[in-house]
This record gives C-alpha cells, sequence and structure tokens, in this order.
C-alpha cells in the first residue's frame, strides 16, 4: 500500500530525523528552482549571492549543530545541463548550511544501476520517494518504510556515495 505524506511532513522530517538525512539527485531539471530569483540570478550573472540567514540555511545549520549528518549525490549529465550547473553553484550554499555535497556523472550513475528517481533516506531506516509530473514540478512524497524496500535504497546510497566525487571537482 502506498503511503504519501503531505509537504508540510515531509519539510518536519529533517528537523525531527535522529542521525541523518541524505538524497540522490537525479533530475536534469526542477521547476521550482526556474521559478526563484536566484535561476535567473544564475541564468544572467553565471552564480548567485545565496542569503545565507535564509530559514531553510539557519535550520541546516542548527541541525547539523546537533549532530545530524545531511549529504546528497547530484548526478551530472556530460555537459551538465543549466539546472545542473545551477545546482552546482547551490552546492556553496549547502556546504555552508552543514551539508556535504558529491556529484556523479550520469554514465557512472546508469553503469552502477541506481535508481532513476529521487529520493532521501532518512536515519537508514525511512525513504521518502519524491514523485514529479512531466514537467519536472514535485507533486508527492511517497514514504517507503518495508525493510527490504530500504535496504535496496541504502545499497543505492553505499553505491552513490563512494563513486562520487566532491562537487568542487565537477
Amino acid at each position: 500500500m502506498l503511503q504519501f505524506i503531505s509537504f508540510t511532513e515531509f519539510d518536519g522530517m529533517f528537523t525531527t530525523l535522529k542521525h541523518s538525512a541524505w538524497r540522490l539527485e537525479t533530475r536534469r531539471r526542477y521547476a521550482f528552482d526556474e521559478a526563484t530569483d536566484t535561476y535567473a540570478q544564475f541564468l544572467a550573472e553565471g552564480r548567485v549571492d545565496w542569503d545565507l540567514a535564509d530559514p531553510w540555511c539557519v535550520e541546516r545549520r542548527e541541525q547539523a549543530a546537533l549532530g545530524k549528518r545531511f549529504e546528497r549525490v547530484r548526478i551530472l549529465d556530460g555537459p551538465a545541463t543549466p539546472g545542473q550547473r545551477y545546482l552546482l553553484d547551490n552546492a556553496r550554499r549547502n556546504e555552508a548550511a552543514g551539508e556535504t555535497i558529491r556529484v556523479l556523472s550520469r554514465a557512472q550513475a546508469d553503469e552502477l544501476r541506481l535508481p532513476q528517481e529521487d529520493f532521501w533516506i532518512f536515519d537508514a531506516r525511512v525513504v521518502a520517494l519524491l514523485h514529479f509530473d512531466q514537467d519536472d514540478a514535485m507533486t508527492g512524497v511517497e514514504l517507503i518504510t518495508n525493510p527490504v524496500d530500504v535496504l535496496c535504497y541504502l545499497q543505492a546510497r553505499e553505491a552513490a556515495w563512494h563513486h562520487a566525487r566532491p562537487y568542487q571537482q565537477a
């Protein structure tokens, strides 16, 4: 049985986690990013002046200060799409907020047979599978808690993390 949660419940998972949150970002673009002022600035200037005092950054730093670990692997096409280049610039903000960001080429991800969908793993026991529509807008968050299914995502995490490199080397 599918279990979907609201975006508010999903957001709350980042403060209620006990140890770690890990994400695989597989998409070539995200509609949400393209609707932001920072995306427009990136397209115009090739970089963004990130506001490290915004609520997202403050919350991430507070959680990281409690010893919680936040990590991501972003899959990049060759050449990287504009949305992926934007996320590479955004990695500076993520890192300043306490996350560790690594990148992996799409060819490597395909070779490793990584999942094609975006997901977060919370505390190595819950997967939040992110659903998107054909226009790259996030439409829902599905929770996966069956240990056998979670293990498949944990194996993908280990493979991706092992083969990925720091985003600065992209």
